[in-house]
């Protein structure tokens, strides 16, 4: 079976001269990725690398990578997409994946009322649920409010809406 590797960021620019990368991410799970000795994977070749130290600066991921110690060596992974494998993740009961939503029934009022096609980032902030629901597209806000449970097992999200939305 092949690996499913999960995007979390983009590698945007160096800081400094001893090989510290600056990324871009507005991954849910920062906390279990960007950790000393986690493996990830850069660029459409997936090349491993090890993070050796990660701390974040206003809106960067800052990370460092062992074997590169100067800005020199790391040029080459400017403006790569880093990934993660889905397997390394360790995600909790409740926890899940932006993409692990998509397909699953809506069901509203304890009845099915469509599917999810897509999760969409609206700003850097927020997110929608993208649905279709009797047949349109309906766009529901990514928020605790509106999402009651998901259940990954049965292939199910159960949505709060609100009159009018569909």
């Amino acid at each position: 079976m092949e690996e499913e590797y999960i995007y979390i960021g983009k590698i945007v620019n160096t800081h400094g001269i001893k090989g510290e990368l600056r990324l871009l991410s507005n991954f849910k799970y920062k906390n279990k990725v960007f950790l000393e000795n986690r493996k990830i994977y850069i660029g459409d070749e997936k090349k491993e690398e090890m993070i050796k130290s990660y701390r974040h600066h206003k809106i960067f991921e800052m990370i460092t990578l062992y074997g590169y110690d100067n800005i020199n060596e790391v040029l080459i992974f400017l403006n790569k997409n880093v990934y993660i494998k889905k397997n390394d993740l360790n995600l909790g009961d409740k926890e899940f994946l932006d993409e692990d939503l998509i397909n699953l029934s809506v069901i509203f009022n304890n009845k099915e009322v469509g599917h999810v096609v897509a999760i969409r980032q609206i700003n850097p902030k927020n997110k929608i649920i993208e649905a279709v629901i009797n047949d349109k597209v309906t766009m529901i806000p990514y928020h605790e409010d509106f999402i009651l449970n998901v259940d990954l097992e049965n292939k199910k999200i159960e949505l709060n809406l609100i009159e009018g939305m569909i």
